[in-house]
C-alpha cells in the first residue's frame, strides 16, 4: 500500500557492462590489453507518505492551564478523542519522488608476462580506472552551501544548494588512478619455488544506492503550540503543508512550515566523493614439494589501504574548542558547561540570553545548538561519500595441500595477521578531533584463523561381497567433504560513555580504560559459564570520563574479544548416472555438525548498567537466597537465544534428465 512511512516503493538497480580484450602470444612473451566499461543506475519511485501519516495527542484533549501534569493521578487528555474531534498534533504528507542516482566507471589494463628463461617469469602491467562520483541524473539531490543564505533561518549561511540550479558539481573526479603491477617466479629447484609481487588497486567509488536519494526534504508539519491542532481531519491538509518534490528552495532546510524543528539534510556531500580507495598490496613467499602429492605455501601478504569511505572522521557542525574559546567559553568550566546546556532563552544561559543566532531560532534551543557554525540544523551534518579512512595488514599465510590420491583430497591453511583501520567500517572512532587516537585493530580483526577442508570420494569396493555389481554400484562413488574453521574472536566495540557530551559537543565518546584491571570475569572460552547466574564482563575495567571531556579510548582492543565460534560444516552425496542423459543428484549437507551450544554475545554496552535478576536489582543480583536469573547487567549472556542453531541437515535431491 501507500499508507506510512514503509510504504510501496520500486527501487531499481541497472548496470550495463561493456568489455573487450586481447591476448597475444609472441615468442616468451604474453600480452593482454583490455578494457571495461559500467554504468550505474539506481532509479527509485518512493511514495512514502504520500496519503499522509497523522498523529493523534492527549494535548488537543487536555486542559490547556494544566498541560501534561497529573491532575488527581491522572493526565488529562485522550489521544481517541483528539482522534474522534479530528485534532492532529503532527504527520507528514510527501509528494511521490521519482529520482535516479547513478556514477559511470571506466578501466584500461595492458599487462606482459615474460618467460625470461625456463626457471624465471616476470610480470609486468598497468592498470587505469576512473570513476566518477555518484550523483543526481537530473541535480536533484541537496547539499548544504557554507556560502549560501538560508532564507528559511533568517538568512544565516548554510542554504541548500542543487547541482540543477548551481551549474556545478559537488565533487571532483579523481584523474590519477594508476595502478602499476609488478610479479616474479623464480624456480629454486625442481621442487621449490619463489613468488613475489606487489601491486597498487583501486576500489570504486561509493555505490549511489537508493537510500541517499531519499534523502529530500521531509514534509513534516506539527502542532504550533500546546493544545492547538496542526491541522483538522474535516478541512485536509493546508496547501502550505505540501510542499513540492523536487524542491530546489535554498530554504529547503529546516522546514520552512515549521522552521523550529532545525531538522538538516541527513549529510552533506564531500567535495572528494570521486576519489576511490587505494589498496598497494604485495607478497612474498615459497612453495615447496614436501613428499609427492603433499605441496607447502609459506607466503608473507601485507597492504595498505587509504581514502576508504569514512563518514564519522569529520563533522561540519562541530562546535570546536575555538569556537567556544572565540565566545569565552571553556568546556572543562563547569559554570560554561552549565551555560552550553541552559536554553537560549533562559537566564541560566548568562550572557547569552536572548541572543539569538538569527530572528526566529528557537528559544528553547541550548547556547551550544545557537554557538554551532549552522545553528538552524540540530543535525552533525555528517560526510556523505568522503575517503577518509585507513586500512594496515600484514599476515603470515601457510597452507598444506594434499593433492588427489587414493580418492582423497585435504587443505590446511593457517594466517596469522594483524588488522588495523582509522575510521572504516562504519566509521567507529572516539574522538574525531584528535584523529590519529582513533587507530585501532579492525572489528572485523581474528589475529589467528586456521581451515582445514577434506573431501573424499569412495572407490569402488575390493572385498569379495563387493564384487557383486549391484552392491559396488551402490557403495561406491559417494562423496564426503568437510570444511571446519576455527579462529579468534571477533573484536568487542569499547562501551559508549555516558557523559553526556553529546549534550556539549553534539558527538558521543566511549569509555577509559582501566590500566591493569582484567577485562573478564570469567573466561568466555572456558565452556563453564553458567549465564543465568554469572556476568562475564568486569565493569571495573573502564572507567567514565569526567563531563565535557572527550574519551582516551581505542574503539577495539585485542584482547577485548568475543567467545569463539568454530564453524564446522559436513556434507555427503552422489551422484546416480542411470543413462547420459538421466542424472540423480542426493546430498546431505550438516551445519554446526558436533552440535556444538554456541553462547550468545555478552552485552557490552555500558560498565554502569544495573545488574537486574528475577529477584531484583544490583545487592539482591548477589544474594543467592534472592538472586533468581539473570536478566540484565553489563556482560550479561541471554540464555533465552544462543549464537548458531543446534547442528542442522538439509537433504537436497535433484533429476537431471
Amino acid at each position: 500500500g501507500v499508507g506510512g512511512v514503509s510504504a510501496q516503493s520500486l527501487t531499481k538497480q541497472m548496470t550495463p557492462t561493456y568489455q573487450a580484450s586481447l591476448t597475444w602470444v609472441k615468442n616468451n612473451h604474453t600480452f593482454k590489453f583490455g578494457s571495461e566499461v559500467r554504468e550505474f543506475g539506481y532509479p527509485l519511485v518512493s511514495l512514502a507518505s504520500t496519503n499522509g501519516t497523522f498523529t493523534f495527542s492527549a494535548n488537543q484533549t487536555a486542559q490547556p492551564y494544566a498541560q501534561s501534569s497529573i491532575i488527581g493521578g491522572q493526565t488529562v487528555g485522550f489521544p481517541y478523542a483528539s482522534f474522534l474531534l479530528g485534532l492532529v498534533n503532527s504527520g507528514t504528507v510527501n509528494p511521490p519522488a521519482d529520482l535516479r542516482l547513478g556514477k559511470h566507471f571506466i578501466a584500461l589494463f595492458a599487462q606482459d608476462s615474460w618467460k625470461i628463461t625456463r626457471k624465471l617469469t616476470f610480470d609486468y602491467g598497468l592498470r587505469y580506472d576512473y570513476d566518477t562520483a555518484p550523483q543526481e541524473q537530473y541535480g536533484r539531490l541537496p547539499n548544504l552551501s557554507p556560502t549560501l543564505a538560508d532564507p528559511t533561518a533568517g538568512g544565516h549561511l548554510g542554504g541548500t544548494i542543487y547541482q540543477a540550479t548551481c551549474n556545478c558539481s559537488f565533487a571532483k573526479n579523481y584523474p590519477f588512478a594508476f595502478g602499476p603491477r609488478l610479479g616474479v617466479a623464480y624456480q629454486i629447484t625442481p621442487k621449490t619455488v619463489f613468488r613475489a609481487g606487489i601491486g597498487v588497486a583501486y576500489d570504486g567509488t561509493a555505490t549511489a544506492n537508493t537510500g541517499t536519494g531519499s534523502a529530500q526534504p521531509a514534509n513534516n508539519f506539527a502542532a504550533p503550540a500546546f493544545g492547538a491542532p496542526a491541522m483538522t481531519l474535516a478541512a485536509g491538509v493546508p496547501q502550505a503543508y505540501v510542499l513540492p518534490w523536487p524542491n530546489l528552495s535554498a530554504g529547503a532546510y529546516p522546514n520552512p512550515n515549521f522552521p523550529a524543528s532545525l531538522n538538516g539534510m541527513t549529510s552533506v556531500v564531500d567535495q572528494n566523493a570521486g576519489r576511490p580507495a587505494r589498496q598497494v598490496q604485495w607478497s612474498a613467499g615459497f612453495q615447496r614439494e614436501i613428499i609427492k602429492d603433499l605441496v607447502l605455501d609459506v607466503t608473507y601478504v601485507g597492504n595498505r589501504g587509504a581514502w576508504w569511505l569514512s563518514s564519522n572522521l569529520d563533522n561540519y557542525n562541530a562546535l570546536t574548542p575555538q569556537i567556544l574559546a572565540a565566545n569565552g567559553l571553556n568546556i572543562n568550566n563547569a559554570a560554561d558547561r552549565a551555560t552550553l546546556r541552559a536554553p537560549i532563552g533562559s537566564s541560566a544561559a548568562g550572557i547569552f540570553q536572548n541572543k539569538l543566532p538569527y530572528a526566529g531560532f528557537p528559544a528553547s534551543s541550548t547556547v551550544a545548538q545557537a554557538l554551532r557554525p549552522y545553528p538552524q540544523y540540530s543535525s552533525g551534518l555528517a560526510p556523505l561519500w568522503a575517503p577518509q579512512g585507513r586500512t594496515w595488514y600484514d599476515s603470515l599465510q601457510a597452507k598444506v595441500t594434499k593433492r588427489y590420491s587414493h580418492g582423497l583430497i585435504v587443505d590446511y591453511a593457517f594466517t596469522w595477521a594483524k588488522e588495523e583501520q582509522l575510521g572504516t567500517e562504519g566509521g567507529t572512532v572516539n574522538d574525531y578531533q584528535n584523529r590519529l587516537q582513533n587507530k585501532s585493530i579492525s572489528g572485523f580483526s581474528r589475529p589467528l584463523v586456521s581451515v582445514i577442508s577434506a573431501n573424499y570420494i569412495v572407490p569402488a569396493p575390493t572385498w569379495r561381497f563387493a564384487q557383486n555389481k549391484v552392491v559396488s554400484q551402490v557403495l561406491r562413488g559417494w562423496t564426503i567433504g568437510g570444511v571446519l574453521s576455527y579462529a579468534s574472536g571477533l573484536p568487542i566495540l569499547a562501551p559508549t560513555s555516558t557523559n553526556n557530551l553529546s549534550t556539549l559537543l553534539f558527538r558521543s565518546t566511549f569509555f577509559n580504560r582501566v590500566p591493569g584491571v582484567p577485562l573478564y570475569v570469567t573466561d568466555l572460552n572456558c565452556h563453564c559459564i553458567d549465564p543465568t547466574k554469572q556476568l562475564v564482563l568486569n565493569p571495573a575495567a573502564w572507567s567514565n570520563p569526567t563531563d565535557g571531556q572527550w574519551g582516551t579510548s581505542a574503539p577495539y582492543y585485542n584482547d577485548f574479544r568475543y567467545q569463539r565460534h568454530p564453524a564446522e560444516s559436513m556434507s555427503f552425496g552422489r551422484i546416480f548416472t542411470f543413462r547420459e542423459s538421466m542424472k540423480l543428484t542426493i546430498r546431505m549437507n550438516f551445519q554446526n555438525i558436533f552440535n556444538r551450544t554456541q553462547l550468545s554475545n555478552p552485552t557490552a554496552t555500558s560498565p554502569v548498567a544495573p545488574t537486574t535478576c528475577t529477584g531484583g536489582s544490583g545487592a539482591a543480583c548477589t544474594n543467592p537466597a534472592t538472586a533468581g536469573v539473570l536478566t540484565g547487567g553489563f556482560g550479561f549472556i541471554n540464555s533465552g537465544s544462543t549464537f548458531a542453531p543446534a547442528r542442522q541437515g538439509t537433504l537436497e535431491m535433484r533429476f537431471q534428465f
